[in-house]
């Protein structure tokens, strides 16, 4: 729910949400797809499994998440840290 009087953003409607990740997941698929209609000049044998790169990825992502938590409680400060005698 949104304040009282606060304008309405793109993302708040469900149906805007739900068509942009069947947007993302079909362009996925899509250049999941294209993998197989190109040559790709690779420097390592790992890179020629099928879907390397995405799995990469999302496999990078998970592992900057769990970082950033991690540094989240290294610095993370109270509330009133600022407003303290």
């Amino acid at each position: 729910m949104r304040p009282e009087g606060e304008k309405e953003r793109f993302l708040d409607r469900q149906g805007n949400v739900d068509r942009l990740l069947w947007g993302v997941t079909v362009v996925g698929v899509v250049l999941l797809l294209v993998d197989f209609l190109f040559h790709r000049h690779v420097y390592h044998s790992w890179e020629r499994l099928w879907g390397f790169y995405g799995i990469f990825g999302a496999l990078a992502i998970v592992v900057l998440v769990q970082m950033a938590k991690g540094l989240r409680r290294l610095v993370m400060r109270d509330e009133d840290y600022y407003e303290s005698d």
